[in-house]
């Protein structure tokens, strides 16, 4: 074999071990589309017994009330195992790996929707849903290819922290002076945003409890991990209330990998060995994605505008 391309398969190939993580990000793909159903399920009938929160956000008592739902008690618990099994993938392999392939929860949730709500997709919501998956999986393909795996520095998790915490005021900013106008695009989007920060520092938490460097700053990233999932959460139970659970599910497993390898690629100098062409697939691909979620919230036949 010519030591060049030996020197390239050593690059961009997988350990053996790193496989494992492939079927349990699968099997967190399936138990994301299930709960979501079953969430979604649970807060419409709170929301259609209790006053219209729709752009208001659910209240303290309508989240109270969901507790009392058991399809939402269900729905949570499969969330709970869909984190499980994404976090034993993260252990095995790498995020710009096992990531992405929550986009199959994207295709499962809209068959079951479509079939549970006796409710057909039309082809605009089908072309949305081809962009989101196609535009995530081209966006990551490429990153799995260039991207360099490094450990990650204290500087540079002081930088994710400290854009996790803009993140955070921001979001939490716009949601207390704008809610009146807010629709599930924004809870969407937000949710993906943050989810990518959780599992960027899933990750390096999981790095750093495995080399035995449980200190200050780490324990600052399972408080910021916690934080915003916290709000990520309350943000997705926004979105059931406004908008279809395929769209949320869209939201989520588009922005959510898209926002994890940004961090990668720009905090981390994981695609420092990129081209110019994968760079522009990079913009390209993203953009493709994020104007899916834009055309599955707009065209979709169960959306509120």
């Amino acid at each position: 074999m010519d030591p060049n391309l030996s020197d390239l398969t050593d690059q961009i190939a997988l350990d053996p071990k790193q496989f494992i993580g492939i079927p349990l990000a699968l099997v967190g793909a399936v138990f994301l589309s299930l709960g979501a159903q079953f969430q979604h399920r649970g807060v419409t009938k709170v929301e259609a017994h209790t006053a219209d929160a729709l752009g208001k956000g659910l209240s303290a008592g309508q989240l109270w009330l969901l507790l009392a739902r058991p399809s939402w008690v269900i729905g949570t618990l499969m969330l709970g195992l869909a984190i499980v099994f994404q976090l034993a993938s993260l252990t095995f392999a790498p995020i710009i790996v096992v990531q992405p392939l929550g986009a199959i929860a994207l295709v499962i949730t809209s068959i079951l929707n479509s079939r549970i709500n006796k409710v057909k997709l039309n082809s605009k919501s089908i072309t949305a849903i081809v962009m989101c998956v196609g535009g995530v999986f081209l966006f990551v393909g490429v990153a799995a290819f260039t991207a360099v795996d490094k450990p990650v520095t204290d500087r540079q998790l002081i930088t994710i922290l400290t854009l996790l915490a803009c993140v955070l005021v921001a979001a939490g900013l716009a949601f207390w002076f704008f809610r009146s106008k807010i629709r599930a695009t924004f809870y969407v989007l937000m949710a993906g945003v943050l989810y990518g920060f959780v599992a960027t520092l899933a990750k390096v938490v999981i790095g750093r409890v495995q080399q035995g460097e449980f200190e200050w700053l780490t324990l600052t990233c399972v408080i910021g991990l916690l934080a915003a999932t916290a709000l990520g959460a309350y943000f997705v139970q926004n979105a059931y209330a406004s908008g279809p659970p395929d769209l949320v599910i869209a939201g989520l497993t588009v922005v959510d990998p898209i926002v994890a390898v940004l961090i990668g690629i720009v905090v981390l100098g994981e695609a420092s060995q990129a081209g110019i062409f994968a760079n522009l697939t990079f913009a390209v691909a993203g953009a493709i994605a994020v104007w899916g979620v834009f055309l599955l919230a707009r065209n979709h036949p169960q959306t509120r505008l």
